[in-house]
């Protein structure tokens, strides 16, 4: 979609051309942006030009830019050997987007709309990733993704802040785990994504994204019994968090939630 009000398009080639005044907004791929219009907008400010590194791998773990395509992204589950490999290709299959938008979409902008859908969060938080984040007056830190998103369409993220990558501790990429997705249709938006993950030492994490508002993780230093996950849903995420739209009502997003993370826990036992 043409942006009309759009009257200044600047490529960034370093930090110090990542300045934000009001009408401005950060492209990463653009795929959600040129969507649907957007008249508050004045400025774009292209991140390509910054030509970070699509995936980086050190003794400090992962480093995914966040204008690292999807597509880049699905690449590692044929190009790696992690144990936690296949998840990649499994979250990015869970966007339902064509080959297009796999080459354009990026994994920093999914993590910054924030969607209860957002596949990138789902496997960001099943792999407790943290973001950096470069704020506006210079700084920069670091937060959990699970703590980025805070509701539907929410985050932390303040007026002139960038998303500079996510990053995934190397013991992570060691797990195993195990994914389950449901939708009310065999095309459409995930109504639920329950993510389990079996750390080396024996620790099992369950991340439930899509169902809910925003992220719920659960953490249990073994398998945990069925009637032990069944309470720790019932405590730790409460019957308002469930999502309402018309891809599923939060009682059935509740119900198959259920169902789903007894099938991730009996994978992973």
């Amino acid at each position: 979609m043409d942006l009309h009000t759009v009257t200044d398009y600047t490529v960034a080639r370093s930090r110090d051309d990542l300045a934000w005044g009001p009408g401005t907004a950060f492209v990463g791929g653009g795929t959600w942006l040129f969507s649907e219009p957007q008249p508050h907008l004045r400025r774009l400010v292209d991140l390509s030009g910054l030509d970070w590194p699509a995936t980086l791998l050190g003794d400090a773990g992962l480093e995914i830019a966040a204008t690292c395509t999807v597509e880049e992204l699905s690449a590692l589950s044929d190009t790696e050997t992690w144990t936690a490999a296949p998840l990649f290709r499994q979250c990015a299959d869970a966007l339902l987007a064509s080959w297009k938008i796999w080459k354009r979409a990026t994994v920093g902008g999914n993590i910054c709309l924030s969607l209860p859908a957002g596949a990138m969060i789902s496997l960001a938080v099943a792999l407790d990733a943290d973001v950096v984040i470069w704020s506006r007056d210079g700084d920069e830190k670091r937060v959990p993704v699970e703590e980025f998103v805070t509701g539907a369409g929410e985050n932390i993220l303040r007026d002139g802040d960038i998303l500079r990558s996510i990053r995934i501790a190397p013991r992570l990429l060691d797990s195993r785990t195990a994914m389950r997705k449901i939708s009310l249709s065999p095309l459409g938006r995930s109504g639920a994504v329950v993510i389990g993950r079996r750390d080396t030492d024996g620790a099992f994490t369950l991340s439930i994204t899509a169902a809910t508002t925003r992220p719920y993780v659960l953490r249990f230093p073994g398998a945990p019994s069925p009637a032990d996950l069944e309470a720790a849903l019932a405590t730790h995420v409460p019957a308002d968090a469930y999502y309402a739209d018309v891809h599923g009502t939060p009682r059935w997003r509740r119900a198959v939630t259920q169902v789903l993370a007894q099938e991730v826990r009996e994978e992973l036992s």
